[in-house]
């Protein structure tokens, strides 16, 4: 699995990143080791990895992007929870850009998609990819079009107000499906997101 924000350096000390705290994918590595679960998290900065798990530490998009990959080979189920930056800097500065009275202009390029990428290496169905739509508005109709769009599983779909609460609101969206659970706490929502899992597994069997 997938967790916490993605950095992208502009020079040696700044960077483009997001508010992800990393406590959704620390609550689902937690309740999947309870499970019986071997779990490898590839790890963004500042990301609790549970003992039990197996830390990958990545810091930009695209190291987590060949690492999930890489990792991604011998899973059964892959959870991709991360915060991942959609943008990194065309160009990094060897040094730190000092001001000059003027504006500064950057360019962005787009990084891969990474879940995306997954669901599209993956054979016979295997792994299991679970994605998630982090959204300001119409969160449900933004999962359902990320689940067809990108060929996954199941995703889970939350809102961007409760990005660095300790309490969370979230719908499990599959192609049959939507369900939405009440707030509670992210691990409690772990939980139920894991169950859902195990019950997709069974129903495939």
């Amino acid at each position: 699995m997938t967790s916490g924000p993605t950095r992208e350096p502009l020079d040696p000390v700044r960077f483009l990143t997001n508010a992800s705290s990393g406590r959704m994918g620390a609550a689902l590595a937690t309740a999947l080791l309870r499970r019986g679960a071997r779990v490898v998290m590839v790890a963004g900065p500042g990301a609790s990895v549970p003992r039990g798990a197996r830390a990958v530490p990545v810091v930009t998009a695209l190291q987590m992007h060949r690492r999930t990959l890489e990792e991604s080979r011998r899973a059964d189920v892959v959870i991709a929870a991360a915060a991942v930056g959609d943008w990194r800097f065309a160009r990094v500065a060897s040094r730190k850009i000092k001001r000059k009275g003027g504006g500064l202009t950057v360019r962005l390029l787009e990084n891969p998609d990474i879940v995306a990428a997954v669901a599209r290496a993956r054979k016979a169905g295997r792994p299991f990819v679970v994605g998630f739509a982090l959204e300001t508005h119409d969160w449900i109709a933004h999962a359902r079009s990320k689940l067809a769009r990108k060929g996954l599983d199941l995703v889970v779909a939350n809102k961007a107000s409760v990005l660095a609460s300790d309490r969370t609101r979230v719908a499990l969206v599959s192609a049959d499906s939507a369900r939405v659970l009440p707030p509670m706490s992210k691990n409690a929502a772990a939980r139920a997101v894991v169950a859902r899992v195990e019950e997709m597994l069974r129903e495939r069997l």
